[in-house]
């Protein structure tokens, strides 16, 4: 009962500390996944007879470089989407009017057939009150706000309404600041990652002895190559994913494909969400360029062939072969790690558990466990 006792009070100690620390273990993660997704390039430049910090100092300025690009394009699409804000508001209060419109038809036609004629009569003559009564409470609350208001009273509503908007904004900015000081260690973090691995994957290992030491190497090849399939895979696939979209819907006359092309191709890779979720930016960016319903039709068509094809023919063949997690697993660990960590829980969630079930895996007492995860 103590051991237990132990272990219980262990654990909610970790998820506390996973909670409290997010940001610092987010930002670390992140660097990790990033470090997985380039050390392909650093392998392949060590091949050509480049020194490994030169190898990783070259491969970490080129993504650099390529996010300056992507953002840099991003950044244009936004500035035009912006221009046309106005448009797409005023575009979406016509939707929603027309809807309220039909709405009410339906209703006061279904009222016509079901409600007999003097009941209709009766709910008319209640809607009327009710619109004077609101007619009248408005008034009187125009009326006691154009009245003059002393000073001192003045000075308690001020106090009182600015306080929460005061913590909210300070709450907010310092958050941010948190976030944009992390990010900012992020790509120091990839390159020592990538140019001191060997050293580090060496003295990892001096912590463990004899036995303990082939357990701890081959748990760090499995979780590399779990890690890596997942994380490299889901990437590949994006980003073949994004070209595919930004192509088909530039031929379709989509407003803004580079912009709308990579949020649909990506978003598409989201566990169980993933297709309803990439099919909106290019139905919102359409509302004030197109209006024939056979349009809508054909954008939800391709985004769902898109997604139905890379889900069920090349995720199993790039990632689903390398990180074995059953449904259910997979399901626990999205609520939980999003219950932590928000968006980047999700995000972070299967990677995660699949270093988990590869420790599992090659130790032997918590094979029972690993088995239990895998599918």
């Amino acid at each position: 009962m103590r051991h237990r006792a132990a272990t219980l009070v262990a654990g909610g100690a970790i998820v506390a500390l996973l909670y409290w620390a997010r940001i610092l273990f987010i930002t670390l993660l992140a660097a990790m996944v990033i470090a997985f997704i380039l050390e392909p390039f650093v392998g392949l430049l060590m091949r050509i007879r480049f020194p490994r910090a030169v190898a990783s100092f070259v491969v970490c300025s080129l993504a650099l470089f390529a996010v300056y690009l992507m953002g840099l394009g991003l950044y244009t699409q936004i500035a035009v989407l912006a221009d046309d804000l106005p448009n797409y508001t005023r575009r979406i209060g016509e939707i929603a009017e027309a809807t309220r419109k039909k709405m009410d038809d339906s209703e006061k036609a279904v009222s016509r057939v079901i409600l007999p004629q003097k009941q209709i009569v009766q709910q008319q003559v209640q809607e009327q009150a009710a619109q004077a009564k609101k007619s009248r409470k408005k008034a009187a609350e125009a009326a006691v706000q154009a009245a003059p208001v002393p000073p001192a009273i003045q000075e308690v509503r001020i106090h009182s309404d600015s306080s929460p908007v005061t913590d909210y904004i300070y709450a907010s900015a310092s958050g941010l600041y948190q976030v944009v000081l992390m990010g900012s260690f992020v790509p120091f973090l990839v390159y020592f990652m990538l140019s001191w691995r060997d050293h580090l994957h060496r003295s990892f290992l001096q912590f463990f002895h004899g036995e303990d030491r082939v357990i701890a190497a081959k748990s760090l090849q499995g979780i590399g190559e779990m890690v890596r399939g997942f994380v490299v895979g889901n990437f590949v696939l994006g980003l073949i994913l994004a070209a595919a979209s930004s192509a088909t819907f530039w031929k379709l006359g989509v407003p803004y494909p580079l912009l709308v092309g990579p949020l649909s191709g990506f978003l598409s890779l989201v566990p169980y969400v993933g297709l309803p979720v990439a099919m909106i930016p290019p139905l919102l960016v359409s509302l004030t360029a197109h209006s024939e319903l056979s349009f809508y039709v054909l954008v939800i068509a391709v985004v769902s062939a898109f997604h139905v094809l890379a889900m069920n023919m090349l995720y199993p063949k790039v990632v689903g072969s390398r990180v074995h997690l059953n449904p259910l697993v997979v399901t626990i660990a999205l609520m939980v790690w999003g219950f932590l960590w928000d968006a980047a829980g999700l995000v972070l969630a299967i990677p995660l558990t699949a270093g988990i079930k590869a420790v599992c895996d090659n130790v032997k007492e918590l094979r029972p466990y690993g088995k239990f995860l895998g599918d």
